[in-house]
C-alpha cells in the first residue's frame, strides 16, 4: 500500500513537472516563478526558503541553473531516480520541437513567420518574476543584514552582469553572515559521505570527449565534446551560454549562418522549457549535409551534451549539501546567501522589465499577469496561453 501510494506521489510530482515545463518561458529568472507558484504554493513539495537555497546551490553551479533547481527539488522529493525523470518531464518536449525545427529552417523563411504573437510573452514573464521576487524578498529579509545584503547584491549584479559574480556574491552573502555572527563552535564535524563517482564519470567525459575529437575528427563526437564543454563552463543559464555557442558554432567552426542562429534563437525564447534546448537546434544544424538520421544524432548529442554536464553536479553535490548543512557554520551562511539569492531574483524583475519595454500595453500585461498569480486562481500554463492568444489577436 505504502508502495502504491509512494508512486502515486511520483507520478503527480512528474506530471507538475511536466506543468511547469508547459508555463516556463523567458529564462531561469522567469522560470523561477513558475517553480513559486507551482510547487511551493500549489502543491508545497518545499517552502520558500528551501527553494531559495536550491536557487543558491545552483547559481554556484555551472550549468542550466533553473534545469538543475527543479532537478534537485526532484531529488529531494523522490531520490536520484525521480531527479533523473524530472530532468526527462522537463527537458524532453521543448529538445523534441527543437530538433523538429533544425530540420525546417527553410520552410520557416519561405513562410515568413511572424513573431507578433508571442510579444506579450515577455511583459509576462516580467510579472512572474516580481511575484516570485516579492514572495521571496519577504521570506529571506529578517533583519537588517539581510535587508542590506539583498541590496547590496542586486545593486551589484545589475551593473556587472559577468558570470563569475553570481557565485562570488552568493559566496560573499554567506561570508558576511558567519564574520558577523556571533556563534562560537561553528565548524562541528559531519560524515560527508560524497558520492564520488558522479565526479568521476564527469570528469571522465570531460577528458574523454576531449581527447577522443583530436583522434578521431568524427563530427558528432565534436559535437557532443563542445555541447558538454559549454555545459560545465557556464555560469547562469541559458542566457549565458548563448552567445557562447555563438562565437564557436558561427564565427569560429561555421557551422551554421549568423541568420540560423538568430532564428533558433527567436525560436526558443517563444517555447517553454529550459533555454539550453537550443542545444538541438544548434546540434542538428551543425550536423547538416549527411542523412536526416545523422543529423538527429547531432542534435540528441547537443542536447545530451549540455544538459549531462549538470545533472551529474547535482547528482554529486547535492547529498553532500544536505549534510554540509548540518554544519553550525554553513547553516549560519545560508542566512546571507538566501538573502543574496533573493537580490539576484529581484534585480531579475528590473532587467526583464527593461528588456521588455515600458510601452504602456506591456506594462499591462505584467500588472495583469501580477494580479492573476496573486490571486492563486488561474494557473500558469493557462496565464502563457492568454498572452499569446492576446499577442495574436491585438
Amino acid at each position: 500500500m505504502n508502495l502504491r501510494m509512494n508512486e502515486v506521489k511520483k507520478t503527480s510530482f512528474l506530471k507538475d513537472v511536466f506543468v511547469c515545463s508547459l508555463g516556463a518561458y523567458g529564462g531561469p529568472e522567469a522560470h523561477y516563478g513558475v517553480f513559486i507558484d507551482q510547487m511551493v504554493v500549489k502543491k508545497r513539495y518545499l517552502n520558500e526558503e528551501d527553494l531559495v537555497e536550491l536557487i543558491a546551490l545552483c547559481s554556484i553551479l555551472p550549468g542550466p541553473t533553473s534545469t538543475q533547481t527543479i532537478v534537485s527539488i526532484g531529488y529531494k522529493t523522490g531520490g536520484p531516480l525521480l531527479a533523473f525523470f524530472t530532468m526527462l518531464v522537463w527537458a524532453l518536449p521543448v529538445l523534441t520541437m527543437m530538433t523538429a525545427l533544425s530540420f525546417v529552417y527553410q520552410i520557416l523563411e519561405r513562410m515568413n513567420l511572424t513573431s507578433d504573437g508571442l510579444r506579450y510573452i515577455g511583459p509576462m514573464a516580467v510579472g512572474f518574476i516580481v511575484v516570485a521576487a516579492l514572495r521571496i524578498g519577504k521570506k529571506v529579509v529578517t533583519d537588517k543584514m539581510t535587508g542590506i545584503l539583498l541590496i547590496i547584491s542586486a545593486v551589484t549584479t545589475y551593473f556587472i552582469r559577468e558570470p563569475i559574480i553570481f557565485p562570488l556574491v552568493l559566496m560573499g552573502g554567506g561570508i558576511v553572515s558567519i564574520a558577523i555572527s556571533k556563534e562560537d563552535k561553528l565548524w562541528n564535524r559531519v560524515k560527508l559521505n560524497p558520492p564520488w563517482m558522479y565526479l568521476v564519470i564527469f570528469i571522465v567525459i570531460a577528458i574523454g570527449s576531449l581527447v577522443l575529437t583530436v583522434f578521431w575528427r568524427n563530427q558528432i563526437v565534436l559535437i557532443f565534446e563542445h555541447f558538454y564543454r559549454y555545459g560545465y563552463l557556464v555560469f547562469g543559464g541559458g542566457q549565458v551560454v548563448v552567445p557562447v555557442m555563438h562565437s564557436e558554432l558561427v564565427q569560429v567552426n561555421q557551422f551554421m549562418t549568423n541568420q540560423e542562429f538568430l532564428t533558433g534563437y527567436g525560436l526558443v525564447q517563444g517555447l517553454p522549457g529550459p533555454m539550453f534546448s537550443f542545444s538541438a537546434y544548434a546540434g542538428g544544424l551543425a550536423a547538416r549535409g549527411g542523412s536526416v538520421l545523422h543529423q538527429i544524432f547531432g542534435a540528441v548529442a547537443g542536447g545530451i551534451g549540455i544538459f549531462l554536464p549538470g545533472l551529474l553536479l547535482i547528482y554529486f553535490v547535492y547529498p553532500i549539501w544536505e549534510n554540509l548543512k548540518k554544519i553550525k557554520g554553513i547553516k549560519l551562511s545560508l542566512k546571507g546567501i538566501n538573502a543574496v539569492a533573493g537580490g539576484l531574483i529581484s534585480v531579475s524583475a528590473i532587467i526583464l522589465m527593461q528588456k521588455s519595454g515600458f510601452e504602456i500595453e506591456n506594462l499591462i500585461v505584467t500588472a495583469i499577469t501580477i494580479l492573476l498569480l496573486m490571486s492563486k486562481r488561474i494557473s500558469a500554463p493557462l496565464i502563457v496561453l492568454a498572452a499569446i492568444v492576446a499577442g495574436s489577436l491585438i
